[in-house]
């Protein structure tokens, strides 16, 4: 057998090294080629064609993929009032106590980005009362006071509703989320995100949320002490709409919240939502005083 300078083979070997090559080929190409008894054309264009579909493939299945936990969080915090530039809505509250009704407030929220300002409007013995919330800092004022008072976010204002709560929504900024499961809130899929909190100033220490798969919002939450115990629950609404981005997206219109321990709860009402730009002194703690 002789192999010249261009790779050809000459003598009566050929005939054997193309039969242990026949024989060699995978029962794939062995079908494909069928009864022409020569090597499969493993052309460049063929190649490239199969990379293509591979690479489809590897798009369309990336498509179907969950977001991450913390993308899925940040938009779920725009319903809620969270990482906005400017939004004013009004927050009717009541709370019950075993068969005890609490007297309704009515209050008026101001947010922009990561602060906000709550400002109460009924009853009127407690008109003027503010809550100012700037990144993880929350103060007290009232009409009457000589300075705004540095409170809690996880202080009680009304019923089963704590100072943050009241607060626009920033999960994004106050806990690390982790995504941990899918599963069905009357009938309705959602992701289940544990929430850790990032600093001690949160309003909760651990939050266990649901958010909808198809809507983008909260549902559920679950809220616990830093042991892990269950304190309380909330079931939220989306009936109100607002502008954001050239879009229109769900803005929440109730939060009820349930004591874990005891039969009480709180429902907070939300309307006359805006989206409005708010002048940055409205959060300047010096123009409370």
């Amino acid at each position: 057998m002789k192999i010249d300078t261009t790779g050809q083979v000459h003598g009566n070997n050929s005939l054997k090294l193309q039969s242990v090559y026949v024989t060699c080929r995978s029962p794939i190409d062995r079908a494909i080629a069928g009864s022409q008894n020569r090597p499969i054309n493993r052309s460049p264009t063929r190649l490239s064609a199969m990379i293509m579909v591979w690479l489809l493939l590897g798009v369309s299945f990336s498509a179907f993929a969950a977001p991450d936990a913390q993308s899925i969080i940040k938009h779920a915090d725009r319903t809620r009032g969270g990482g906005l530039p400017g939004i004013v809505w009004n927050i009717h509250l009541t709370s019950r106590d075993g068969d005890k009704v609490g007297e309704e407030q009515h209050m008026q929220v101001r947010a922009v980005d990561d602060a906000s300002v709550a400002e109460i409007l009924e009853p009127l013995r407690s008109k003027g009362t503010k809550l100012l919330q700037v990144e993880h800092n929350m103060w007290l004022t009232r009409p009457g006071l000589s300075k705004p008072i540095p409170i809690s976010p996880r202080q009680r204002m009304s019923g089963q509703a704590s100072n943050g709560d009241i607060a626009a929504t920033n999960y994004t900024a106050d806990y690390e989320p982790k995504l941990v499961s899918e599963e069905k809130v009357e009938g309705e899929l959602c992701y289940v995100l544990d929430l850790t909190a990032l600093h001690k100033r949160t309003t909760y220490d651990k939050i266990r949320y649901w958010v909808s798969v198809a809507r983008g919002v909260g549902v559920k939450a679950e809220f616990y002490s830093l042991s892990g115990k269950l304190l309380k629950t909330a079931l939220f609404k989306y009936d109100n709409n607002i502008q954001f981005d050239g879009k229109s997206i769900p803005f929440v219109s109730s939060m009820l919240i349930r004591d874990a321990l005891i039969d009480a709860e709180t429902t907070m009402k939300f309307g006359t939502v805006r989206v409005k730009k708010i002048p940055s002194s409205e959060f300047d703690l010096g123009q409370m005083q």
